[in-house]
């Protein structure tokens, strides 16, 4: 599912427009970076948790060359699905008898 796919969902789920449900999904994406980047982890409960994850500073190396490099640390984004998400996603196999 892509972006307008989920406008054209939420639009046909609430009556919504499409304008409205567009501006809707990007003041979400909007508080959860801002959100982020302050730091702040955005929790949804039953859904999931944004949060930001800290990459320390490690040596890499070049494939083709062999050469070390120094990667330095940085922050990223992390994303932890919540109970009831995992929940949906995973259906456990029926057993047989």
């Amino acid at each position: 599912m892509n972006k307008a796919d989920l406008i054209n969902h939420i639009a046909s789920e609430t009556g919504l427009t499409k304008s409205q449900a567009e501006s809707a999904i990007n003041s979400f994406t909007s508080a959860v970076s801002k959100s982020l980047s302050n730091g702040e982890p955005v929790t949804l409960i039953g859904f999931g948790t944004f949060s930001v994850a800290e990459r320390s500073a490690r040596t890499g190396r070049n494939p083709q060359t062999g050469a070390t490099l120094k990667i330095d640390a940085k922050k990223l984004p992390k994303f932890s699905a919540g109970k009831a998400l995992k929940d949906v996603v995973h259906k456990p196999a029926k057993k047989k008898k």
